[in-house]
Parts: C-alpha cells; sequence; structure tokens
C-alpha cells in the first residue's frame, strides 16, 4: 500500500487554501504518494464514516487558483470525550496515513498537535505539519512575513472601500465601515491607510487607555468636525471587528448587544452587522451634537475570505506546499511551515510560539512603529489643539473630541 498524506482544512476560508492543498497534491503525487482530502475540517476525524477524496493531479490543478476550498471546512474542536469515544484511528490505519497536513489558524494548529500526540499514544507513528493561513494576519511569524490570505483579501478590501469612498464623495455623505480581525487590527489598517480613510480605529490604537464606545464613537466624530473645518462634507471611517472583542462585558452590555457564542468562547460577530452597530451609535452623537451629517454602514467581511487569490499568494501559497513536503523529508513535525524572503521552507514548532495558556498569541499591529505613526498623524484626519476655535463653530466642546486625549497619547 502507498505512503499516504491526508489533508484537511479548518477555521474559515482564506485566499489561497486551494493552492495549497493543489501544491501539497501535486509535490506527494509527484513523488509516488496517495493524497487524500478530508472534508469537514477535524469532524472527519471523529466519525466512522469520514467524507473523503482521492485528489490525483486533475483535481489538483482543478482548484490550485480558484478562491474558496473546494475541501469543506468546519470549525469543530473536539473535545477530551471525543477523543475517549470517537476518534477513528482506523482512519489513519486502513489507509496508512504518514502524514496529517493541517491548513488554518491557530486553534487548528494546536488541535494538529494534541491528534499527533494522541495516536502516536496508541502507537501509531504520523507526523503532522501546519499550514498557518489566516486573512486576520494575526500569527506571529518572524520577519514580519504576512500569514497567506491577507494579501489577497486586503486587495478586494480595498478594491470595495475605494468605491465606498467614490460614493462618499458623490453623495457628499460619510459611510461607517466595519473590517474583519477578531484580536489584531491589519486588515482594517491596510485597506484603511490603502485608501486614505480619514479615520480608523483598530484596538492597538488603544494601548493606553481602556476600549470603550463613547471613545470610538468619538474618534469617528472627531474626523467628521475636521473635515468640516476643511470644508470636505464626506468621508470614510474604517472600524475593526476586534474591537468589540477588547470591550468589557459591562461595555458590551450597555451596548445592547446580546452576543451568541463559538464553541471556542468567541462572540459570533459574523452573525450581527458590526457596521450597522456602530453606524447607530455614530448617527446617535451626531443628532445630539445637531451636525448635518449623514452616515451609511458597509461590512467588509466574508465577501474577502473566498476571492480569487492574487499573484503574491499564489507563489506564497505554492511554495508553503511544497514546504511542507521539503519538512517532512527533514524528519520535522509539530511544527508550521514558514517561508520567509528568501522562499526557503523552514519549521516553527509550535511549543516555541505557544503562552503559558497553549494558545499562540496573536500578532497585533505595531502600534508605536514607524509606518504605523506616520500613517496616522499624517493621513488620518482629526480635532487637536490647533483645532479648537475653528470646531467651535460646529461644535460646545471641541477638547472632547481631541483625537490623542481620546485615546491617551
Amino acid at each position: 500500500m502507498k505512503d499516504a498524506v491526508a489533508i484537511c482544512c479548518g477555521g474559515g476560508p482564506a485566499p489561497g487554501m486551494n493552492t495549497v492543498v493543489g501544491s501539497v497534491a501535486k509535490i506527494f503525487l509527484r513523488h509516488g504518494w496517495r493524497v487524500i482530502g478530508l472534508h469537514g475540517g477535524y469532524s472527519g476525524l471523529f466519525s466512522k464514516e469520514p467524507k473523503m477524496v482521492d485528489i490525483d493531479f486533475l483535481y489538483a490543478d482543478n482548484i490550485f487558483n480558484r478562491g474558496g476550498s473546494a475541501l469543506k471546512m468546519s470549525r469543530f474542536k473536539p473535545k477530551e470525550s471525543d477523543f475517549k469515544g470517537n476518534f477513528n484511528l482506523d482512519l489513519f490505519k486502513d489507509n496508512n496515513i504518514k502524514l496529517l497536513v493541517t491548513v488554518g489558524g491557530d486553534d487548528t494548529a494546536s488541535t494538529a498537535n494534541r491528534i499527533a500526540k494522541f495516536i502516536k499514544e496508541k502507537g501509531y507513528d504520523m507526523k503532522n505539519i501546519h499550514v498557518p493561513k489566516t486573512i486576520d494576519n494575526d500569527l506571529p511569524l518572524p520577519d514580519n512575513t504576512p500569514t497567506f490570505g491577507y494579501q489577497s483579501a486586503k486587495e478586494a478590501g480595498v478594491a470595495i472601500c475605494n468605491t465606498v469612498y467614490e460614493d462618499a464623495r458623490t453623495s457628499e455623505n460619510w459611510f461607517i465601515v466595519s473590517a474583519m480581525g477578531r484580536s489584531a487590527g491589519h486588515l482594517a489598517a491596510g485597506i484603511g491607510g490603502a485608501c486614505h480613510y480619514p479615520m480608523l480605529v483598530i484596538p492597538e490604537m488603544f494601548n493606553k487607555t481602556e476600549i470603550t464606545i463613547e471613545k470610538i464613537v468619538n474618534l469617528v466624530v472627531s474626523s467628521m468636525v475636521k473635515r468640516k473645518i476643511l470644508g470636505v462634507p464626506y468621508g470614510a471611517a474604517i472600524v475593526s471587528e476586534g474591537v468589540f472583542h477588547a470591550l468589557s462585558e459591562k461595555e458590551i452590555k450597555n451596548s445592547g448587544i446580546n452576543f451568541s457564542y463559538d464553541d471556542h468562547g468567541h462572540p459570533e460577530l459574523g452573525k450581527v452587522s458590526k457596521a450597522h452597530i456602530f453606524n447607530e451609535m455614530i448617527e446617535h452623537k451626531v443628532n445630539k451634537l445637531g451636525l448635518d451629517i449623514k452616515s451609511r454602514p458597509v461590512e467588509v467581511g466574508y465577501e474577502v475570505r473566498c476571492v480569487r487569490p492574487i499573484g503574491y499568494d499564489l507563489i506564497y501559497c505554492s511554495l508553503l506546499g511544497i514546504g511542507v513536503y521539503e519538512l517532512y523529508n527533514q524528519g520535522a513535525s509539530g511544527c508550521m511551515v514558514y517561508v520567509g524572503p528568501s522562499g526557503q521552507a523552514k519549521p516553527l514548532y509550535l511549543e516555541d510560539l505557544q503562552g503559558p495558556d497553549g494558545k499562540i498569541p496573536p500578532r497585533l499591529v505595531d502600534i508605536e512603529g514607524y509606518g504605523a505613526t506616520t500613517l496616522i498623524k499624517n493621513n488620518l484626519q482629526f480635532i487637536e489643539p490647533a483645532d479648537y476655535e475653528a470646531a467651535k463653530e460646529f461644535v460646545e466642546n471641541p477638547e472632547e473630541l481631541d483625537f490623542y486625549k481620546i485615546l491617551n497619547w
């Protein structure tokens, strides 16, 4: 029986999923392996009848440059009881699976490690290699290397948000845009910076003060008033959904929003429109101040997860897929594959990346770095002390809208 490699995809989709799977398949097929695709993420490993597909070269070639994921995904995360009663060890034995390749974020990587250790305890020798993905760009890869999918998602987001900004000019309205990013503001900052939005709000900006709804609202209104001073009757602000995750329970309760939570304990932000919520709060403040400003909400989330990967990710994901084979031949296991500027694949061992709680801490936007501070201070428009006198034409208390005082910078 041929040695086999099994591939499964966990979490949510990102541009380049199919490129990774197709590239892994092609390189292993080339060297005489059998390649098995597992549908349903990890759920298939804990089922007596897993949904599988034998990936041949034609299958791999048909999917490698497509968006979405040909292997159906799932956020299933096994509990200890699943390992004790439902794990399908025969799947690995009967198919001679020697390597499990997982594609996903930090939760997927941690689960892959648990599975590999469990299988080893059962006396079956199998290696596991993880390919890190997330459009949030929040995995701590060396040399500030992006996670795959981020560049393609950002490019798609920029296309949407440039069009939104054109609408703002045309209609002389404001738009409140919400962008994905559970822990970090990379996507919102990347899109907002590229589109020259006059205001962006990401969780990292609150490094010296607690995040509150009032502060989020005041930052956007600060930009609105500044634009009025400049004689610009339109604009757009982009807010990272991650600010919701950083709000205290008291603040979330005060917002009036009742969130449901997923199996990992994260608020299911995909079930509500963050842009709508932000816009409602901002409209209330604008009306209270008597400002003649109309604003509209726009959500940028699921629209960018399944787009076709751009050239950057097509090459990057191809190198990641080939890198899996190279690392396997080097005897690596329990690691993520990392491809840096040189294009050479190297292992990043999960135990070296995990914190005391066993989770991989997110990589945040370096808010004090040169790039971030330059864009914030020079691209954003907001009220500061020099604007107080001019701002009094529109608001009674300009100091309340002072960007630096809001953030305690």
